[in-house]
C-alpha cells in the first residue's frame, strides 16, 4: 500500500461514514494509517447486519447535517485536516416522495458542512462528493464534461446540481480549498439500500424470488466502489500537497466504449452468482428517470492519472464475491473488503491499461 502514504497520521473526517461508500472509504483510510472520524446518522438495521461490528470498527459521532450546531460540534471535537463530504439522501425515487428532506439534506446539509470547514482553522481542504446526475441531462450518447450546465429533472438530481453551485460559491467567495467529485453509478459489496439494482438482486436471489427490472434499457456508468474512491484519494492528495488548480469539479466514471444497460448488469450478476431469475416489468406511470447517462473523465485521467482499473465483468465479479462471502459468514465482510482494497491497491501500482 505504498500509494497514498501521505494520509498516514492525517486527521480525516468523513460525513456519511455509516453509508455504503463511507464505510469503504473509512476502511481504506484506516488501512493507510489515517486517523478517521465520522459524522453520520446511526446506521440502519440492514447496514448493521451487513457490516457486523460497524460501530466498533468505524466509530462515528451521530449528527444530522441539517443541524448546523450539531455539525459544528462534531468539527470542533474531531479537529479534521481534511473532510470528505459523503452524507446525502442518495435515492432518486425516494426524492419524489420526500423532496423537502432531499433538498434540506443535499443542499443545506452541504452548506452546513462547508460552513464548518470554513470556520475550523485546521481544515486544509475538502471534497464534496455529489453525483453524475448533477448535470442537466440531455440524453446525449457521449459523456458529460465538467463544464456542462448543472440541472436535474428529479429532486435528487436537482439537489446535487445545487450542491455543486454551493460548492463553487464557497470556493469563490471564501477561498475554501474544496473540490467536488461526480461519480457514476457505484456498485460493490456491502450496499443494502432499498431501490438499488445490486442490493435488490441480492435480496431476490437469497429469497428465491425474481428480480423485477423497471427500466431494463437504461444505461449508466457502472463502476466498482473502489474506483471512484481511488479518484477521491488521488484528488485529496493533490489538494493537500500542491498549489495547482485542483479545487474544482471532477468526473470519476468508466470509459467503456459499450456501457452496460440495467438488463446487462442484472444478467451478469445472475451469471456470476450461479442462480437467480429476472423479470422485466416497465411501468409507464413510473416517475421520470434518465435513460442514458455517461461521464467523460478525461480531466481526471490527464491531471490526476486516474482511470477505472476493473473491466465491466470484474466489477460485477468482485461485487458478487463480497456478497457470497458475507452470506456464508457475515463476519467475513471486513476481511473480504480488506482483501479487495489490497488487490485494487496493487492494480494502482501497475500501469493503466489503455
Amino acid at each position: 500500500m505504498s500509494r497514498f502514504e501521505s494520509f498516514r497520521g492525517r486527521r480525516i473526517l468523513i460525513t456519511g461514514l455509516t453509508g455504503f461508500k463511507g464505510i469503504w472509504l473509512g476502511l481504506w483510510l484506516k488501512r493507510l494509517g489515517a486517523e478517521v472520524s465520522g459524522l453520520a446518522l446511526p446506521a440502519d438495521a440492514a447496514m448493521r447486519r451487513g457490516w457486523p461490528g460497524l460501530a466498533e470498527r468505524l466509530p462515528c459521532q451521530h449528527a444530522d447535517i441539517r443541524d448546523l450546531a450539531a455539525v459544528r460540534r462534531v468539527f470542533e471535537a474531531a479537529a479534521p485536516e481534511f473532510v470528505f463530504h459523503l452524507a446525502a439522501q442518495p435515492l432518486v425515487r425516494l426524492s419524489y416522495r420526500e423532496p423537502v428532506e432531499t433538498f434540506a439534506t443535499n443542499v443545506m446539509g452541504a452548506v452546513h458542512v462547508l460552513e464548518a470547514c470554513r470556520e475550523t482553522p485546521g481544515v486544509l481542504a475538502a471534497i464534496n462528493v455529489t453525483s453524475d446526475k448533477c448535470y442537466e441531462n440531455r440524453e446525449w450518447p457521449w459523456g458529460y464534461r465538467e463544464g456542462e450546465a448543472m440541472g436535474g429533472h428529479d429532486p435528487y438530481s436537482a439537489s446535487k446540481g445545487c450542491s455543486e453551485i454551493v460548492t463553487a460559491a464557497y470556493r469563490r467567495s471564501f477561498g475554501l480549498r474544496v473540490a467536488s467529485g461526480r461519480a457514476g453509478n457505484v456498485i460493490g459489496g456491502g450496499d443494502f439500500a432499498a431501490d438499488r439494482l445490486v442490493p435488490d438482486m441480492v435480496r431476490a436471489v437469497l429469497a428465491g424470488e425474481p428480480l423485477v427490472l423497471r427500466r431494463p434499457e437504461s444505461i449508466r456508468p457502472w463502476q466498482h466502489v473502489l474506483e471512484p474512491l481511488s479518484g477521491y484519494l488521488m484528488l485529496a492528495e493533490r489538494l493537500l500537497k500542491t498549489e495547482g488548480d485542483f479545487a474544482k469539479g471532477w468526473n470519476f466514471g468508466p470509459s467503456d466504449v459499450h456501457p452496460m444497460t440495467v438488463r446487462g448488469v442484472a444478467q451478469s450478476l445472475v451469471r456470476h452468482w450461479g442462480r437467480g431469475t429476472i423479470v422485466e416489468s416497465v411501468d409507464p406511470d413510473a416517475p421520470h428517470e434518465a435513460h442514458y447517462l455517461k461521464l467523460d473523465s478525461s480531466l481526471a485521467a490527464v491531471e490526476l492519472g486516474w482511470t477505472a482499473r476493473l473491466s465491466p465483468d470484474e466489477r460485477i465479479a468482485w461485487t458478487v464475491q463480497w456478497y457470497q462471502a458475507w452470506h456464508a459468514d457475515p463476519a467475513s465482510a471486513w476481511a473480504t473488503a480488506g482483501e479487495q482494497i489490497e488487490r485494487y491497491g496493487a492494480l494502482l501500482e501497475s500501469p493503466a491499461q489503455t
